[in-house]
C-alpha cells in the first residue's frame, strides 16, 4: 500500500471517535473569498507593532538619543583603538583609555545633533525565543547600557519600571533574564477575550482591523510574452505575485495588479510577416478573433524561417518599422496575435484563480520614452557610448573595473527593457492621474533574482532622475528557480521547458487518482459527483502551497509525490486539518451532516490544560504574522505559522476531549478554540489563493 494511503487512514482513524468518517460525507467546499476591511468587533489586538510603540515611548522617556548617539560613536573608537593595540602588540597601554582631540570632539557634536529619537528598530522587541520565556522579549538594554556605561540588568530594570504600567492590562509583570532580556507574557484573560473574539468573526477576518494608513500598492507580476506559451518559470512570480496582493487587500491597502505582458519587439516583425503569408485575414480589422491554432507552433515556424530565409529576413525587419510607425496592417495582426495570446493565459488564471490582473505590457509605456531619454539628457545623466545612449550608476562596474553602462537607448534608435522600466516608474509613482499616472506609494516588482541587478541600477536611475518621489518605495521581490527533483533544470524528457498547463493538469489528475483510489467502495453519490472539483482544490493548492511554503529567494525542487502528501507541512495535510476541525465543530454542535457548516457563537474560554493555552498564545500572533508578510513580503511565513497552528491544535485535541469534555461548560470552551483554529486556517489557506473544503 502507498505510503500516502496508510497516512490517509492514520490520519482518520486518530481519535476516531471525535473524527468524521470520509466516505459518509458530502464534500462541501468553500470559495476563496474576497475580504472585507471592516472587523464586526471592537477587539484591539495587542501584538509586536504595539509592544513596540510602548518600548519606543518608554525609551524617550527615559534616555538622551543625543547621548546614546555619542556613546556608540566613542565604543566604535575603543573597538578600534584595541583592534590597533593587538595588531602591533604594544604592550600594556590601556585599550580603554581614550584620548579625544579636536577633530573627534566635533564628530561627537555631530553625532548629537543629528541624533533622532529612539524608534522601532532600536526598541529591539523580538518574539520569545523560547515559550517558557513567555510572548516577547525586550533585548534593548544591552546596548544601551554600554552607550550610557550602565549595568545591563540595572538598565533593564529601569526600562521594565517605566514600562509595566503601560502594559499591565495586558502584560503579566515583566520578567528580566540573564544579562537584562525583559520577558513578557500575554495575560490569560486578554488571550481568552482575543480569541473568543476571533471566533466570533470566523467567517470573516477573524476581529482583525484594518491598516492604520493606507497605501496605493502596484504589484507588477506573471509577465507572460504574447505569443508565447506560459510555462514553468511563470509559476513562481505568478503565485507568489497573487499572495502578495491578497495579504496587501486584507490589511486594507489599494492594490492594483499589473501583468507587464511582453507585446512589444522586434520578433513582431517576423510573427505578423508570417501572418500575413499563412494567415492573411489576420491583418485586416475584424471584431471577430482569428483561429490562429497553437501558438507555439506559429513562433517557431516564424523563428525558423527568419533563420534560414533571408528575404523573410529581411521583410520581417521592415515589418517591425511598419509596426512602431503604427500601420494599420502590422498594427492589426498585432492585436490578433494579442487576443489569442490572452486566450491561452486566461485559461491558466482560471485554474490558479488568479482575479483582478489588468494587462498593461510593454506596448502601453512606449509613447512615454522618448521623453524618458529626454529628460535623462537634459538632466546630464545620460551620454552617448558608441552611438548608443547610457547611464552610469555609482557602484556598478564591469568585471574589468570599468564603469557599467545601463543602455536606454540603442545605436539603431530603438528602445530596451531600462528605458520601459524607467516609463513604468514614472507612471506608476510620478505623474498625477489625470496624467494616466497610479500616483502608488509602493510599487513590487516580482521576477526571477537573476533580474536583482537590474532593478537595483534602474530604481538607483529612477531617483536620481526623479521619476519617483522620495516617499515612493520601489521594491524587487526575487525568487529562485524551479528545479526538478535532480536538482537540475525542470524540464520535459526532451530538454524542452515544461508548459504551466501540463504541470497544472498532472498536479490535478494526480490529486484525483490519489482520491479515487482511496475511496473506491464508496457509494456516495454526492461525494463521486464532486470529487473532480476536490481534485482541482486538492491539485492546484499543491502547486501553490509547495511554491510558497519554501522562502521566495531559494531554488526549490519540484516533486508532485512531495506536494500532494498528507505528512508534513503541505496543502492536502492543511485542508485535511481544516475539515477534520469542520467535522468536530459539526458534531459538538448537532449540526445537519448535509447542512452548510455554521460557526456556533463564542463563549467564555475555560482554560483546563496548558495546550489550551498554548493553541491561544498562538493563535493571537496572527495578525503580528501578517504585518510581517505585508513588510518584508515572504509569505512562507504564513505556511510555517499555518503549521505551528494545525500541530498546536492537535496538542490541544490530543489531550483535551471536545465533543466528550467533562462538563458543558469545557465542551463550549473547547469549541470556541476549534472554531477560532478553523477560521485561522481557513483565513490564511485563502490569503495564499487555495480553497478550502469543510467536509471529507
Amino acid at each position: 500500500m502507498a505510503p500516502q494511503i496508510l497516512m490517509f487512514g492514520l490520519f482518520l482513524s486518530l481519535h476516531a471517535t471525535r473524527t468524521v468518517a470520509f466516505t459518509s460525507r458530502r464534500i462541501i467546499m468553500r470559495p476563496v473569498m474576497l475580504f472585507s476591511t471592516t472587523s464586526p468587533t471592537s477587539t484591539e489586538f495587542k501584538g509586536m507593532e504595539w509592544l513596540q510603540d510602548a518600548v519606543v515611548e518608554v525609551l524617550n522617556e527615559l534616555y538622551d538619543p543625543k547621548e546614546v548617539a555619542k556613546g556608540n560613536l566613542l565604543l566604535q573608537w575603543q573597538k578600534n583603538q584595541k583592534k590597533k593595540k593587538n595588531k602591533k602588540d604594544t604592550g600594556d597601554v590601556d585599550s580603554g583609555s581614550l584620548v579625544i582631540d579636536a577633530e573627534q570632539t566635533q564628530l561627537l557634536e555631530q553625532a548629537s545633533a543629528q541624533a533622532q529619537p529612539f524608534s522601532k528598530h532600536q526598541a529591539m522587541v523580538t518574539p520569545a525565543t523560547r515559550s517558557d520565556f513567555g510572548d516577547f522579549q525586550v533585548n534593548a538594554a544591552m546596548g544601551l547600557a554600554q552607550a550610557l556605561q550602565l549595568n545591563p540588568r540595572e538598565c533593564a530594570q529601569q526600562i521594565m519600571t517605566r514600562l509595566r504600567p503601560k502594559i499591565a492590562d495586558v502584560m503579566e509583570e515583566p520578567e528580566i533574564a540573564g544579562p537584562g532580556f525583559v520577558n513578557l507574557r500575554f495575560k490569560t484573560d486578554y488571550l481568552t477575550a482575543t480569541v473568543a473574539a476571533m471566533a466570533n468573526d470566523a467567517s470573516g477576518r477573524l476581529a482583525l482591523p484594518a491598516v492604520a494608513q493606507k497605501q496605493k500598492i502596484v504589484v507588477d507580476f506573471s509577465s507572460p510574452n504574447i505569443a508565447k506559451e506560459m510555462h514553468v518559470g511563470h509559476l513562481r512570480s505568478t503565485i507568489i505575485g497573487d499572495t502578495l496582493c491578497r495579504v496587501l487587500e486584507f490589511v486594507g491597502h489599494d492594490v492594483v495588479r499589473l501583468n507587464h505582458v511582453g507585446d512589444w519587439g522586434t520578433q513582431f516583425g517576423m510573427l505578423v510577416e508570417h501572418l500575413r503569408d499563412e494567415f492573411p485575414e489576420a491583418l485586416q480589422p475584424s471584431q471577430n478573433p482569428v483561429d490562429l491554432g497553437d501558438l507555439v507552433v506559429l513562433y517557431k515556424a516564424a523563428k525558423k524561417r527568419f533563420d534560414e530565409d533571408d528575404e523573410f529576413k529581411v521583410r520581417a525587419r521592415e515589418g517591425v518599422v511598419k509596426l512602431q510607425a503604427g500601420q494599420p496592417e502590422e498594427l492589426a495582426a498585432w492585436e490578433t496575435l494579442c487576443a489569442a495570446s490572452r486566450v491561452e493565459f486566461e485559461k491558466i488564471y482560471r485554474m490558479l484563480n488568479i482575479q483582478g490582473l489588468q494587462e498593461r505590457g510593454e506596448s502601453f509605456y512606449n509613447p512615454y520614452l522618448k521623453d524618458v531619454v529626454d529628460e535623462l539628457k537634459a538632466k546630464g545623466m545620460a551620454v552617448e557610448s558608441d552611438g548608443a545612449t547610457v547611464i552610469y550608476i555609482d557602484g556598478y562596474t564591469n568585471r574589468d573595473g570599468s564603469p557599467l553602462p545601463m543602455i536606454v537607448q540603442k545605436s539603431d534608435g530603438g528602445f530596451n527593457y531600462a528605458t520601459t522600466d524607467l516609463a513604468a516608474i514614472r507612471q506608476r509613482t510620478l505623474l498625477l492621474s489625470d496624467e494616466g499616472g497610479e500616483q502608488a506609494d509602493r510599487v513590487l516588482y516580482v521576477t526571477d533574482a537573476g533580474q536583482s541587478q537590474h532593478f537595483e541600477m534602474v530604481f538607483q536611475a529612477a531617483k536620481q532622475a526623479g521619476f519617483a518621489p522620495t516617499h515612493a518605495r520601489l521594491e524587487h521581490v526575487p525568487f529562485g528557480l524551479v528545479q526538478g527533483e535532480d536538482g537540475k533544470k525542470f524540464a520535459t524528457r526532451s530538454g524542452e521547458t515544461v508548459k504551466l498547463k501540463d504541470l497544472l493538469h498532472e498536479a490535478v489528475k494526480r490529486a484525483g487518482h490519489d482520491l479515487r483510489s482511496r475511496n473506491a467502495a464508496t457509494a456516495n453519490v454526492a461525494y463521486l459527483e464532486q470529487i473532480d472539483r476536490i481534485a482541482h482544490i486538492v491539485g492546484i493548492g499543491a502547486v501553490k502551497y509547495a511554491d510558497l511554503s519554501m522562502n521566495r529567494e531559494s531554488n526549490y525542487r519540484f516533486s508532485y509525490d512531495r506536494m500532494l502528501s498528507l505528512n508534513g507541512n503541505t496543502a492536502p495535510y492543511m485542508l485535511y486539518s481544516y475539515a477534520r476541525i469542520c467535522g468536530i465543530v459539526r458534531k459538538g454542535s448537532g449540526q445537519a451532516d448535509d447542512a452548510v457548516l455554521e460557526w456556533p457563537s463564542s463563549a467564555d474560554i475555560v482554560i483546563s490544560h496548558e495546550t489550551e493555552l498554548e493553541l491561544m498564545r498562538n493563535l493571537v500572533r496572527l495578525p503580528d504574522v501578517i504585518a510581517e508578510v505585508e513588510r518584508d513580503l515572504y509569505p512562507h511565513k504564513i505556511c510555517d505559522y499555518l503549521f505551528e497552528t494545525s500541530q498546536k491544535f492537535n496538542q490541544f485535541y490530543e489531550h483535551c476531549s471536545v465533543n466528550q469534555a467533562e462538563t458543558p461548560e469545557l465542551k463550549a470552551s473547547r469549541l470556541t478554540l476549534c472554531v477560532a483554529t478553523a477560521g485561522t486556517l481557513r483565513l490564511l489557506l485563502n490569503l495564499l489563493g487555495i480553497e478550502v473544503v469543510e467536509r471529507l
